[in-house]
């Protein structure tokens, strides 16, 4: 991460900032979060990670009256200016500082507070090897599809992956249907044509996804690991790794070949 932030639209050094621990933001993770790719000093697309971001607070019941679109993009972009940042990385982070809940002290007393930071690319191997997930995507959970800051469930797939020798990981949900990976979402290649799980299965709507999907001809399916298991090719996507092709699913090697979607995104 940069040195400095910005918290509710003022800039301090990044090793200041603070949630109150009493907050349900602190004590449930009640927030919601997006990751945008910045390339050319400029972040990448601004309207569909704020679309996202508005209406996962409205599912989490997360106020964001006092962060108008406008003033929260200026807010970005003077951090990406004063960080320096050409091509990296950007994360907007809306927390639910009410101190509610279990802990409530006075339920009333509602406040959301708006943290934007910065850092570089996200670095991966360049042989990226893909496993399958122990840990499933409950499709029916309220949380699913939600970009939430109570991301623990994640990192615990992730770690588990790497611990296995992966450098991600495919998650099924409850029904054994493909999902997404645990830090990105999935698209395959079966002669010739793309393919990528639908949002019925729990995988989030990422806006990388989204993008692709609008550009080029994806088939959005509902299917088991077999799939993944007879593909050509396996691609990842998220706005902080961009486009990776997996090099080994399983033990499989795969065909890495130069995919249209990656010229897509370089050149929007």
């Amino acid at each position: 991460m940069h040195d400095l932030a910005s918290v509710n639209f003022l800039t301090l050094a990044a090793s200041d900032v603070r949630i109150p621990a009493l907050s349900v933001a602190a004590l449930y993770g009640k927030g919601v979060f997006t990751t945008l790719a910045i390339q050319n000093g400029k972040p990448f697309l601004w309207e569909k990670h704020w679309r996202r971001l508005k209406e996962n607070s409205e599912r989490l019941l997360i106020d964001l009256s006092d962060f108008p679109e406008t003033r929260t993009r200026e807010a970005l972009d003077e951090l990406i200016s004063a960080n320096l940042v050409r091509d990296g990385r950007g994360r907007v982070t809306f927390f639910d500082e009410s101190p509610g809940g279990l802990w409530a002290i006075d339920e009333s007393a509602s406040k959301t507070s708006l943290l934007i930071t910065t850092a570089d690319p996200r670095s991966h191997a360049e042989n990226f090897r893909l496993g399958v997930s122990p840990f499933t995507i409950n499709s029916a959970s309220p949380l699913a599809g939600v970009k939430s800051s109570n991301y623990l469930e994640k990192i615990a797939s992730l770690a588990t992956a790497r611990d296995g020798g992966f450098d991600e990981a495919i998650q099924l949900n409850e029904r054994g249907e493909i999902a997404a990976a645990c830090m990105a979402n999935v698209f395959w290649i079966k002669d010739d044509e793309l393919f990528t799980p639908a949002l019925a299965t729990g995988c989030l709507a990422g806006t990388t996804r989204e993008f692709i999907i609008e550009n080029t001809a994806v088939s959005e399916v509902r299917t088991g690991i077999d799939s993944l298991h007879e593909a050509d090719e396996i691609v990842l996507t998220s706005a902080g790794l961009g486009v990776v092709q997996v090099g080994e699913f399983e033990g499989r090697i795969l065909k890495r070949q130069p995919h249209p979607i990656t010229e897509l995104l370089r050149h929007e």
